[in-house]
């Protein structure tokens, strides 16, 4: 059905045909069972003590203040991450602020953390309980003075709907965010973030959103102080606000980030840092570029325990988790393998 009306949405601004999608989802119409696919048990995965169905999630910014996201699990998504949320609600920056490139598969967005606010989201996830598993994305306001504070407030507020939850520092589209890279601001948040859990006694596993951007160095660092203050995975990585030298769509010098298919070998390659230098005892979550059974195992094979995709949704719909995991399973039963944790980092 999606190849039918692909035309016509692709008519309309991408922003625009995003709402629409949004508000479709909440007749919550389509039935389960059209995106169920055989043998999924060789894709079962343990992460951060709990088992999913399989590693594949779909990444925060679709549904941005959590109103559909158990409409999505229908379509096969072992987990799903919602925001990113920020304590006051934002609209974001000037439209437009979405682009495709369809010639390159991939958007460039500048959206802005644009969300209904922690205080509305929470009522909605208070009402509305997950039917699976969830991650929440957490971000401070544009405007903030203080933005370690706006991390802790969500933290407090969404913890007890969360499976488990994202800090983004990665987003090009916020001033100042992506400074939480450097180690010793960094070392602040996370220190600040460790006490805080502590002493409210939030036990919930924590993942920490990184650019694709970051300097070679910057790697260790990142491991060092995820390490020391008790992270339990990184997502690897957010959107790029570089790397348009190959782009062919006529938008491919709009500011902000890039995501989709270009965005495929700079993920797999900062995993594999990652994977490394880490000696895989940290949880990845690989996003970028994730269209296929292939571009799964690539990433798996990487390093990433668990995948995100969004990008690839856009332009192919609902359908694109069931074609990842049968072409996934196809993959490793001819590789004779039984599970795909088996793969996690066979590739680094």
């Amino acid at each position: 059905m999606f190849s039918i009306l692909k035309p016509f949405i692709f008519k309309i601004d991408p922003e625009m045909a995003h709402d629409l999608a949004i508000k479709s989802l909440k007749y919550n119409f389509l039935p389960e069972e059209i995106f169920r696919v055989e043998n999924e048990s060789i894709l079962k995965t343990k992460v951060f003590g709990t088992k999913l169905t399989n590693p594949i999630g779909l990444a925060a910014g679709f549904d941005k203040s959590a109103e559909v996201y158990n409409s999505l699990f229908k379509f096969g998504f072992g987990f799903i991450e919602v925001g990113t949320v920020t304590p006051k609600k934002q609209y974001g920056n000037p439209k437009p602020r979405v682009f495709r490139l369809e010639d390159d598969r991939a958007l460039i967005n500048r959206l802005g953390f644009n969300n209904d606010g922690l205080e509305k989201v929470s009522k909605r996830l208070k009402k509305n309980s997950p039917t699976n598993y969830l991650g929440i994305n957490v971000g401070p306001n544009r405007d903030s003075k203080n933005k370690v504070e706006d991390y802790l407030k969500c933290i407090k507020e969404i913890y007890n709907f969360a499976n488990y939850i994202t800090i983004n520092i990665s987003s090009p589209n916020t001033p100042g965010l992506r400074d939480f890279h450097d180690k010793n601001t960094l070392q602040l948040l996370l220190k600040n973030i460790n006490e805080f859990t502590k002493k409210n006694k939030i036990q919930k596993p924590l993942v920490l959103k990184i650019s694709p951007d970051i300097a070679p160095n910057e790697v260790a660092n990142i491991i060092e102080l995820v390490k020391e203050f008790n992270i339990s995975g990184i997502i690897i990585s957010n959107t790029t606000d570089k790397n348009r030298e190959n782009l062919t769509g006529k938008f491919k010098n709009e500011f902000g980030g890039l995501s989709g298919e270009p965005l495929a070998k700079i993920s797999n390659n900062l995993i594999k840092k990652f994977y490394k230098e880490s000696k895989g005892e940290i949880t990845i979550i690989g996003v970028g570029g994730v269209t296929s059974g292939l571009t799964a195992y690539e990433k798996i094979k990487a390093g990433a325990s668990l995948l995100q995709l969004y990008t690839g949704m856009v332009y192919e719909g609902p359908g694109i988790v069931k074609k990842i995991k049968s072409e996934l399973i196809d993959i490793l039963e001819k590789e004779k393998i039984k599970n795909v944790s088996e793969i996690v980092g066979a590739g680094s």
